[in-house]
């Protein structure tokens, strides 16, 4: 691509804008339902006909709707995006939403090295639900890639600290059936897993614990942890000592994975990486990504051996591996 059209084009929010506004509004489910007219469409989001229109065409120009004569109706690209989809989408865009805001104040953050003052609102139940389910969409593929590639016959009891819906969870216990799982998370989403669980039958296999790992004690009687998403949350002093505990944690010989992003020395690739270093300037108050010396002198300071890094196109992640020394 031309270097002007790239950057015209890496530059252009508005298409962004029209998928977000859509999913806030809940326009694909709503016509994955029936195909509807724009007026009709507006009737059921509440919204002005006329502004309704010029979105749904939008939507069209995206390849999201497909329009005949005066009727709007999903494209096959559309679908992912209603609530109907049994692998949608839905969740994603709507935490990509809750973002926005926050992303819009990246200038000021970058001026004055504080994460974005968001207009107060609690993380109420509708709001954490949908973070939650895009944390599993986000990792619905790739918790089955590392469960195939990270399961040993000899791990009995998974730690998922963080584990939100049990994505991984669910993931490891399908790979090892004689494996057993403790979910550890706050006591909001604990509920969430537990219904996700439920839904997959794997109930009797799971340990639920509520808490909160910055500041309880994590539960102990486990071979295998893992942290996935959780580690860019934390500053490198709230990373330390949450290894610490997980070594106090695991049994002696125990494994530790951490699925993150994993900079490379530069700090600018992964270049997603990079972008999400940002994500995590505006949204936290120390969070950031980390190079594998950074994780790997965290780690060897709290007691962990054999710490090593797996990438791989077959993986399409980055996992940092480590183990607690036998007695």
């Amino acid at each position: 691509m031309e270097p002007r059209s790239e950057i015209t084009e890496q530059a252009n929010f508005w298409a962004s804008r029209v998928i977000l506004t859509a999913a806030e509004l809940d326009v694909f489910t709503h016509l994955d339902r029936a195909p509807l007219t724009s007026s009709q469409c507006a009737e059921k989001i509440g919204s002005n006909p006329r502004a309704t229109d010029r979105l749904l065409n939008a939507l069209v120009g995206l390849d999201l709707l497909e329009k005949h004569r005066t009727l709007f109706s999903l494209s096959p690209r559309g679908t992912l995006l209603s609530s109907r989809h049994p692998a949608t989408m839905l969740p994603f865009a709507l935490h990509f939403n809750d973002l926005w805001e926050s992303w819009s104040k990246l200038t000021a953050v970058v001026r004055e090295g504080r994460p974005a003052l968001r207009t107060a609102r609690s993380m109420d139940d509708a709001r954490r639900k949908a973070f939650i389910m895009a944390m599993d969409v986000a990792g619905r593929d790739l918790s089955l890639r590392i469960a195939d590639t990270f399961s040993t016959p000899h791990f009995r009891r998974l730690l998922d600290i963080g584990g939100a819906s049990g994505t991984y969870t669910i993931a490891f216990l399908r790979k090892n059936p004689s494996m057993m799982a403790v979910l550890f998370d706050l006591p909001p989403v604990i509920e969430i897993a537990r219904e996700r669980i439920q839904a997959e039958g794997l109930t009797e296999r799971v340990l639920f614990v509520p808490g909160d790992f910055s500041k309880d004690t994590l539960p102990g009687g486990c071979d295998l942890a893992l942290l996935s998403a959780i580690i860019h949350q934390n500053s490198p002093e709230e990373n330390l000592a949450l290894f610490m505990k997980i070594h106090e944690a695991l049994e002696p010989g125990g494994t530790l994975l951490i699925r993150d992003f994993v900079m490379d020395s530069t700090r600018t690739m992964p270049k997603e990486g990079a972008l999400f270093a940002l994500n995590m300037l505006v949204n936290t108050v120390a969070g950031d990504t980390y190079t594998f010396d950074d994780l790997r002198e965290a780690l060897g300071q709290v007691g962990f051996v054999h710490i090593e890094l797996s990438q791989g196109q077959d993986l399409q992640s980055d996992v940092v591996k480590a183990e607690k020394s036998p007695r």
